[in-house]
């Protein structure tokens, strides 16, 4: 019989897609306490999803020995302690992007992660999912992209006036960023995930749209560590909302759909540079087995990784290339210069890339 694990979920903005995916996931998953500081909107998640208890009490409920995940959806600058408490007091973790506010951060965390011994911490990257990406990480697994050149990243979103009234976006101190941290980050992390770590990034970024702390457009140029280039844009101020990813290859050229808050999923293209090679690519596309995606598909392999006692299937590794590209960018856009990756202790950004005059 599959382990059901017992989850007990923090917040109850996001989490509803969260609560969505684990009761798609009703046999591997059972969601029994929500906790809210809003609780108009935790009772209500609670009557929706069939939740028996809520509780405005996180400090508890993370100590629950009745509990094997504690699932964090609350606003960036709470993200780091709370995973710390439960990770001490036993607990899996799961908590959405960003993961923290800094590099410093995520390297004590998984000093923490180590020294619990059993605990583990996944990250939410579930775009990852998409069946149009996963099928181009097949090709390049059976190797039929070829080498890679070029990949080209849009994120072309709108956010008005209405998004930033709540109280904490828009501002350093509880969004910790603007778009590249919060918006432009889910596919600035499938560039990571299908060519690895960034070597270096040059990257200007500015506020236009909003009369708000943080940046809500830029643009980056990186120099991938397996030698490729990366192009990408990112505005919060597109009355036409589009998410695209284009990768050159030098057998095949990858480009996603459009839709801006799934661009992972089908139908992706794939163009190969003669027939016979698109007979290739297109026998092994035709050989993929679809599977659910979002964060349906990462809870799903998040229970398979902790029963068989593995690695969760996003790790803090990923989390950490994730907030070095925007770390980088940021150093980028205040001295005007490149920056080089990885960044270490003795980066002036390693502790925090707020700008000083917010730390």
């Amino acid at each position: 019989m599959t382990a059901k694990l017992r989850v007990g979920v923090i917040g109850a903005g996001i989490a509803e897609r969260h609560l969505a995916g684990f009761r798609w996931n009703k046999d591997l998953f059972n969601v029994s306490v929500l906790c809210s500081l809003d609780e108009d909107r935790g009772r209500n998640l609670c009557y929706q999803y069939g939740i028996p208890e809520y509780t405005g009490d996180a400090e508890t409920m993370i100590r629950r020995s009745d509990l094997d995940i504690i699932d964090i959806c609350t606003p960036p600058s709470s993200h780091f302690e709370l995973c710390r408490k439960a990770i001490e007091a036993g607990k899996h973790v799961i908590c959405e992007k960003p993961l923290f506010g800094s590099i410093a951060e995520v390297d004590e965390m998984s000093r923490i992660v180590a020294r619990a011994e059993g605990p583990k911490l996944m990250p939410i990257f579930q775009y990852r999912y998409g069946s149009g990406l996963q099928k181009l990480k097949m090709l390049i697994d059976l190797g039929l992209t070829g080498a890679p050149f070029l990949t080209t990243i849009e994120t072309h979103w709108w956010r008005g006036p209405d998004y930033y009234a709540v109280p904490w976006r828009g501002k350093w101190a509880t969004e910790l960023g603007g778009g590249l941290l919060g918006h432009a980050i889910h596919a600035h992390d499938m560039l990571n995930y299908v060519h690895g770590a960034c070597a270096e990034i040059f990257s200007f970024g500015t506020t236009l749209v909003n009369p708000i702390e943080v940046e809500d457009t830029a643009a980056l140029s990186i120099r991938m560590t397996n030698g490729s280039l990366a192009s990408l844009s990112m505005t919060l101020g597109s009355r036409k909302e589009i998410s695209r990813l284009r990768f050159c290859f030098s057998d095949l050229v990858v480009e996603s759909i459009l839709e801006p808050y799934t661009m992972g999923r089908d139908p992706w293209t794939f163009v190969a540079g003669n027939e016979e090679h698109q007979q290739r690519v297109d026998e092994a596309l035709a050989s993929y087995e679809t599977k659910e995606d979002g964060y349906t598909r990462q809870f799903e392999l998040f229970h398979n990784s902790l029963v068989r006692g593995e690695e969760p299937p996003v790790a803090l590794a990923d989390a950490r290339n994730s907030l070095e590209l925007v770390t980088a960018a940021y150093h980028s856009q205040r001295t005007g210069l490149p920056t080089s990756l990885p960044i270490l202790s003795d980066h002036p950004l390693y502790h925090s890339w707020l700008p000083e005059s917010f730390r």
